[in-house]
């Protein structure tokens, strides 16, 4: 009887954690010193971060702290993308942060293309934001998981749902 084994390929984030370091984040800016008047503020969205602060300073030390955090509570720093910042009335400079989740299709396809360049006895569907890797042999499946570890992409990758 001849088994397949999967593996679904996924980019995507503990939406939690995050949320816990934003917390921790605001519980700080109450506290330090060098923030505590600066009157900034944090908003969670589902795809962003937006930060409001008084100066550019401040910005690069809440910036700091979420890397800092994010580390602490094992979130890839791969899923923040951080944008310019641009100055809003009163004296007050805004950034965003966005939030990388998914696989955009032209990752996916390149991600395909080379898995199946270089494993020839397994399949991969692109499903969506992510890929589903099928083989008949658990070796394969182990090679391929490696060789997508071995890859310096923008974007961090899990493995689930390994059958």
């Amino acid at each position: 009887m001849a088994d397949t084994f999967s593996f679904d390929v996924v980019s995507n984030f503990d939406q939690q954690e995050l949320v816990n370091v934003i917390d921790q984040i605001r519980r700080e800016v109450t506290q330090r010193y060098d923030l505590k008047d600066s009157g900034t503020t944090l908003e969670v969205e589902k795809e962003t971060i937006n930060v409001v602060a008084n100066s550019e300073m401040t910005l690069q030390s809440i910036e700091q702290l979420l890397l800092q955090k994010a580390i602490k509570r094992n979130l890839s720093l791969k899923i923040f993308d951080f944008q310019p910042f641009e100055m809003i009335g009163g004296n007050r400079v805004k950034q965003q942060i966005n939030l990388r989740k998914g696989l955009s299709q032209e990752l996916s396809k390149k991600l395909s293309k080379e898995l199946r360049d270089s494993i020839k006895k397994i399949t991969v569907n692109i499903q969506g934001d992510s890929l589903r890797v099928t083989g008949k042999n658990k070796d394969d499946l182990q090679q391929a998981i490696n060789l997508l570890k071995k890859q310096d992409l923008e974007v961090p990758l899990q493995f689930e749902n390994y059958r």
